[in-house]
C-alpha cells in the first residue's frame, strides 16, 4: 500500500473532513440503514450530505480529498455512490506517524 503521509495530514487538516471520516468509521451508528444493494459499510453520498448541511459539491470534493488520501474506498452503484472507510490505510497511516514522530 503507497500512501503519502502529507495527503493524509492535508486531508484531516479539516474539522469537516474529519468528522466525515469519524462517521464512516461507524456507519450504523451515525447514518440510517442504506439501501439493500450498497456495499458493506458504505454510506451514500446523500447521507454524508444531509449530515454535514453542506452542498452536494462541497461534499463531493471533501470525499475525493479523502479518496486521493486513501482514506476512503467508493463504489457506485446504479446512480448512487456510497464511500467507505479504509481501517488499514488509518491503521497504516498511525503507525507510520508514530514512526516519524
Amino acid at each position: 500500500m503507497i500512501m503519502d503521509i502529507n495527503t493524509v495530514l492535508s486531508a484531516l487538516a479539516n474539522p469537516v473532513r474529519l468528522d466525515i471520516l469519524s462517521w464512516l468509521k461507524e456507519p450504523e451508528r451515525h447514518f440510517p440503514p442504506q439501501k439493500d444493494t450498497a456495499p458493506k459499510g458504505g454510506v451514500c453520498v446523500s447521507h454524508i450530505r444531509d449530515k454535514t448541511g453542506l452542498s452536494q459539491p462541497t461534499i463531493s470534493l471533501y470525499l475525493s480529498t479523502l479518496y486521493r488520501a486513501g482514506l476512503v474506498s467508493s463504489k457506485r452503484v446504479g446512480q448512487w455512490t456510497y464511500y467507505r472507510y479504509e481501517h488499514e490505510v488509518a491503521e497504516a497511516f498511525l503507525h507510520e506517524l508514530g514512526e516519524r514522530l
